[in-house]
């Protein structure tokens, strides 16, 4: 989860959701209640432990964290030196996750199509805009956290894009984590953990509610979101009236990617197709796994 949620486009959420411990995941987010709270003031440990799934939260949580401090560096040195193949590799793990995310659903119906269609459709909204410009401000950066965590839950809805589109994920997920800047992490994560837990308990409710609709909206948002997943795209940078580039902090200003078709089938391509497959072949392994511990847990 926490390499997906460095990748923009890719959810760690989505990952939960093809592993099978999405639903556990949301319910141990949304145990930190009131009741929680007693029992730790109390002096319950172990009744809180047992309580808020506390083994399972420190385990998934701490394989996050490890994850994007280190590789946030790696991802930068591939995005800079291999976009096409990297985009390409989790364009495939995508790819396969509309399927295995998509065959949890129990019975098709009228509702839940439209779901999937609204799903795919904001998806593919959100894909399109352009991004806002940097903004280091304290509220700003915990307006981030919020909505970066929140989506970065929710399957098919990138945390990193979306900090991408409200013009942070250099300044957050690239320069902060690699350089440990606390000013800019600290507003962040405040705001991560009060969308977390706001969040988790609106997710929990409809899941409950509105099983079916629930995984094809989120199948839709994973469809929508391979547009911005296209292994061959170009950056368009920010420039004046005079058609100059902007340099902001030693670097060009991008604005937006844009996508393109390859013009030739080259090695290059044959490559990235590789990649693609392997992307497919990555996930499908996570999902047998998945599956077959969930078989041995029975």
């Amino acid at each position: 989860m926490g390499a997906a949620n460095v990748i923009p486009g890719v959810s760690g959420g989505t990952i939960a959701l093809i592993t099978g411990i999405f639903e556990r995941l949301i319910n141990a987010i949304k145990s930190f209640d009131l009741k929680a709270i007693k029992l730790l003031t109390t002096g319950k440990f172990k009744d809180f432990a047992t309580y808020v799934d506390l083994g399972f939260l420190i385990s998934v949580f701490s394989g996050i964290f490890i994850a994007i401090i280190t590789l946030a560096r790696l991802f930068d040195f591939l995005f800079e030196n291999y976009p096409v193949y990297i985009w390409a590799y989790f364009f495939g793990l995508v790819l396969a996750s509309v399927y295995f995310v998509g065959r949890t659903i129990t019975k098709w119906s009228v509702s839940v199509i439209i779901s999937f269609l609204v799903g795919t459709a904001i998806a593919v909204f959100i894909s399109v805009l352009n991004p806002a410009t940097q903004n280091d401000g304290f509220i700003y950066l915990m307006i981030c956290g919020v909505v970066g965590m929140c989506s970065m839950i929710l399957p098919g809805l990138s945390g990193s894009f979306v900090l991408f589109i409200m013009g942070n994920y250099q300044l957050v997920m690239i320069d902060a984590v690699n350089e440990m800047d606390f000013a800019i992490l600290l507003p962040v994560v405040i705001g991560a953990g009060v969308g977390l837990l706001a969040f988790s308990h609106l997710l929990s409710w409809v899941l409950k509610k509105y099983k079916n609709q629930t995984i094809a909206l989120l199948t839709g948002f994973i469809l929508g979101s391979l547009r911005i997943l296209w292994p061959w795209q170009q950056p368009v940078y920010l420039t004046n009236n005079a058609g100059e580039f902007i340099i902001k902090d030693g670097s060009q200003v991008i604005v937006k990617y844009m996508q393109h078709f390859p013009n030739s089938f080259s090695t290059q391509v044959v490559i990235a197709i590789i990649w693609i497959l392997v992307g497919i072949a990555s996930i499908s392994l996570i999902e047998y796994f998945a599956a077959k511990h969930s078989k041995t847990q029975e």
